[in-house]
């Protein structure tokens, strides 16, 4: 089990309070995101074993394995669910239960993400796969919509066929690709070409960078294109002393936006403790951010969760929490006419006083 210090009690009332603040979900992963009666069913239908026998078992099994300690640790959770969610049938129910989920969390948008190709193994195209997921996606009333990622230490050709599946069905709910993984030794300047290209047809770019490997992969990032990156948290190593300047200089004038996931940055070793993250360091520094949790499953989070966990463990406030909801808001890949209710019903929420 993790220390408790590392999973602290929240006081009563305080993650109702996170729940009604207005929340933007930018940063959550379907594999890593499934209810856990839902994963033990899947399972069972499918004739897999699964790792407890009831609901609370299984939630005790990913309790037990939530601080892994590293990226490549963390990651292993994914070989149980994905093989669960391995059908259209599954993956539609997966992908509507994430959004209902997100929209009962309190969150008015959404983006979710995932590699389709996962699933060419098990007999499903990537094309019936992500049509699987935005048929999910389209079932809730909550607006949201699909990243299409592909793993970077695949080959190049695996890479580029999920890169093509993006563009196929970018406009049509897909809204932006994302490359995920073990991070260090895999750079993204390694599809360099691959990513421009995605650039000159309009796809926006998420890319993971800065959460296992150093800082410097943020601007790399920045600089393949993508608007957005995923956790970033390293990018705090490159604001420190003199060089800090003209770094934070660079990524207002690109417009990063960064998709940080607090916990889940705990539990992989990017941060020693929620109290200790980066995040607020980013922050103070003005770096647009916001937070996110990354995978509602194997994290054992909720984006209520991650938003309280903030205010009592890192010392942000509530009109912080907000201003990065109104953030994510405006970085999100959503069309507008998505984007602006969200907007306002963000500015519209009435802060608590600190």
């Amino acid at each position: 089990m993790p220390p408790p210090a590392l999973t602290p009690c929240l006081p009563d009332g305080l993650l109702d309070l996170a729940r009604a603040l207005p929340k933007v979900l930018l940063h959550e992963h379907l594999d890593g995101g499934l209810r856990e009666a839902t994963l033990l069913e899947l399972l069972t239908a499918r004739g897999l074993p699964a790792p407890a026998a009831d609901v609370p078992g299984l939630a005790g099994w990913f309790d037990d394995r939530a601080y892994a300690g590293s990226l490549v640790e963390y990651l292993k959770g994914f070989d149980l669910t994905v093989a669960a969610m391995a059908s259209p049938e599954a993956l539609e129910r997966v992908a509507f239960e994430a959004a209902e989920d997100a929209r009962l969390d309190g969150c008015v948008l959404a983006e979710f993400r995932i590699a389709p190709l996962l699933f060419e193994p098990f007999g499903i195209p990537g094309d019936e796969a992500v049509l699987a997921l935005l048929s999910g996606l389209a079932r809730s009333p909550l607006p949201s919509g699909l990243i299409v990622c592909a793993l970077r230490h695949e080959s190049d050709a695996l890479i580029e066929r999920a890169a093509e599946l993006a563009l196929r069905w970018h406009g049509r709910g897909v809204i932006a690709f994302d490359l995920v993984g073990p991070e260090a030794g895999w750079p993204a300047t390694r599809h360099a070409a691959l990513l421009a290209r995605l650039c000159e047809a309009g796809l926006p770019l998420t890319l993971h960078a800065g959460e296992a490997d150093e800082g410097l992969r943020v601007l790399e990032a920045a600089r393949l294109g993508a608007h957005r990156v995923g956790h970033g948290v390293r990018l705090a190593d490159l604001i420190e002393g003199a060089p800090g300047a003209a770094v934070l200089q660079e990524v207002r004038e690109r417009g990063l936006h960064l998709e940080v996931c607090p916990t889940s940055n705990v539990q992989t070793g990017a941060a020693l403790s929620i109290a200790a993250h980066p995040i607020r360091a980013l922050w103070q520094a003005g770096v647009s951010l916001s937070f996110h949790t990354d995978n509602r499953l194997i994290s054992r989070t909720s984006a209520s969760r991650e938003a309280a966990l903030l205010v009592i463990e890192a010392g942000l406030t509530w009109a912080d929490l907000q201003r990065m909801s109104l953030l994510a808001a405006h970085a999100s890949f959503l069309p507008d006419h998505l984007k602006d209710p969200a907007l306002c019903r963000i500015q519209d929420w009435a802060c608590p006083a600190a």
